[in-house]
C-alpha cells in the first residue's frame, strides 16, 4: 500500500487557487479513509483476541465507545464495519475470513468511505449467501468511481437476475374531478400561480411534483443538492411543463419544446449579449437563449434600427422527431456521468452550438437534463463525441487534474 500524507496547509488558505483547494480536499479525504481502514484492522484484532480478556468489557463496541467518546450505537457501526472488512479468529483459533475482502482492498487504499461500505453490506444482505462472493467483487470494483445511485443500479441488476419478473404493476389512480388555477404576471416580471384543488386532485398533484422534486443524488464527486424544497418544487413544475409542451398532441405547440423569437442579431447571440423573447416567458438574456435554442422551434425576426420588424423568416425545426428518437435510443437518458434522468426529461444539446456553425446531426447532439444542460453551458465541464460515436465528458481540472474523459453507465 502506498503511503499518503496530508499536505501542509498554506498559512493563508484564502490565497490558495481552486486546484490547490480541490487537491487538498481530495488528499485529506483519502488520508482519512486510509486511517479509518487502519483503525478497523486494530478493532478486528481486538475482537479476535477477546475484548473481555484484554480489557474486561463485554463487547468491543462498548470499549471503543469509551475510548473514542462515541455512543454505543456509533461505535457499534465502526466495529461492525471493521469485522466485515477484516479476517478475525474464532474461539478455537481458526481464521474467519472477511465478508468483504474485495471492498477491504479498495478501502485500504482510501478509495471508498464508510457510506459506500455500508451500502455494499446492505445490498449483500438482500442476496443469497452463495452469491455474495461474486456480487461483492462487482460492487467493490464499482465503488471507487461510482456514486450511490450507480451502486443502487447495480443492486437492481443483481436482484433482477434472481427475480426477472419484478413486482406486479399497480392499478392506475382515478382521475381528478375538479380543479381551479389562477395565473397572473407581476410587475417585477415574475408570475404568481395560485389554485384550489380537491383532496384527490391535490394528492395527485403533490405526488407528481414530489416525484420530480426529489433532491438530486450525491454525484460521484460528493456534490450534494443544496436547493431548498420550495426551489426543488419550482424546478419540478418546470419539468412537468416541459413534458407537456413536448407532447405531440399538445395544442399550440405540437411537440416543440420552445418557440424562440430572435430579436437580436446573430453576432449578439453568439457573444451572449442582448435579449431574446420566448412566447410564454417574456424577455430573457441571449446567454439563456443559447441554451433554449439547443432544442427548439426557431423563428428569426429581422428588426430595423427603429425596432420595426422588417422580415419574419420561416420556422426552423432544429432537432427532428427522427433525430430525437435516435438520441433516445443511443443515450438512453441524460448522458452526463452519474445522471439517472430519462429521455423524456432531457433536452437535445448541440455540442458545437448552431450559432457557431454546429450542424444538427447525431454526431453533434447529446441528451442532457435541464440541470446538466445548464452546467455544460455555464460551467467548466466539456462534452465531445468520441471515436466510437458516443458522447463523453471532460471534467474541470479541479475535479480531475488529468481530465480523463467520463461516460454515463447507468443507462446501459
Amino acid at each position: 500500500m502506498s503511503e499518503t500524507f496530508l499536505p501542509e496547509l498554506p498559512q493563508e488558505l484564502w490565497r490558495a487557487g481552486k486546484l490547490e483547494l480541490a487537491h487538498g480536499v481530495q488528499q485529506s479525504l483519502r488520508v482519512i479513509r486510509m486511517a479509518t481502514a487502519g483503525l478497523g484492522r486494530y478493532l478486528a484484532e481486538i475482537e479476535s483476541r477477546g475484548i473481555k480478556d484484554l480489557y474486561g468489557y463485554g463487547r468491543t463496541a462498548n470499549w471503543f465507545a469509551d475510548i473514542a467518546g462515541l455512543s454505543v450505537g456509533e461505535a457499534g457501526a465502526v466495529v461492525k464495519r471493521a469485522i466485515a472488512l477484516n479476517p478475525t479468529r474464532a474461539l478455537d483459533g481458526t481464521e474467519v475470513p472477511a465478508a468483504l475482502p474485495a471492498t477491504a482492498a479498495v478501502a485500504a487504499e482510501g478509495l471508498v468511505g464508510d457510506e459506500r461500505i455500508d451500502q455494499i453490506l446492505e445490498i449483500l444482505k438482500k442476496l443469497p449467501a452463495e452469491d455474495w462472493a461474486n456480487a461483492e467483487k462487482i460492487l467493490a470494483g464499482l465503488a471507487p468511481s461510482a456514486g450511490p445511485r450507480q451502486l443502487a443500479k447495480a443492486e437492481a441488476n443483481l436482484l433482477g437476475l434472481l427475480d426477472p419478473d419484478g413486482k406486479e404493476p399497480k392499478d392506475p389512480e382515478p382521475k381528478e374531478p375538479r380543479r381551479e388555477i389562477t395565473l397572473e404576471r407581476r410587475k417585477d416580471g415574475f408570475w404568481k400561480l395560485t389554485g384550489l384543488l380537491d383532496d384527490e386532485t391535490g394528492a395527485r398533484t403533490a405526488a407528481a411534483l414530489e416525484a420530480y422534486a426529489q433532491p438530486r443524488p450525491v454525484d460521484e464527486f460528493g456534490q450534494a443538492d443544496l436547493r431548498m424544497k420550495c426551489e426543488r418544487m419550482g424546478d419540478a413544475w418546470v419539468d412537468i411543463l416541459d413534458l407537456a409542451i413536448a407532447c405531440p398532441d399538445q395544442p399550440g405547440t405540437s411537440g416543440y419544446r420552445t418557440l424562440v423569437h430572435v430579436t437580436i442579431g446573430l453576432d449578439e447571440l453568439k457573444s451572449g449579449l442582448g435579449t431574446a423573447c420566448l412566447d410564454f416567458v417574456g424577455t430573457m438574456t441571449a446567454r439563456e437563449a443559447r441554451l433554449a435554442a439547443c432544442d427548439c422551434l426557431m423563428l428569426p425576426v429581422v428588426m430595423s434600427a427603429a425596432g420595426e420588424p422588417l422580415d419574419v423568416g420561416r420556422l426552423r425545426r432544429f432537432v427532428t422527431p427522427g433525430q430525437r428518437r435516435a438520441l433516445n435510443i443511443r443515450d438512453g437518458g441524460c448522458a452526463f456521468p452519474g445522471c439517472h434522468r430519462k429521455p423524456k426529461n432531457c433536452h437535445a444539446h448541440h455540442i458545437v452550438h448552431w450559432a457557431d456553425g454546429g450542424p444538427t446531426d447525431l454526431r453533434n447532439l447529446v441528451l442532457l437534463c435541464g440541470f446538466h444542460h445548464r452546467l455544460i453551458h455555464h460551467g467548466d465541464w466539456e462534452v465531445r463525441m468520441a471515436a466510437d460515436g458516443l458522447p463523453e465528458f471532460i471534467p474541470p481540472q479541479y475535479r480531475d487534474p488529468l481530465r480523463h474523459p467520463r461516460r454515463n453507465t447507468l443507462h446501459r
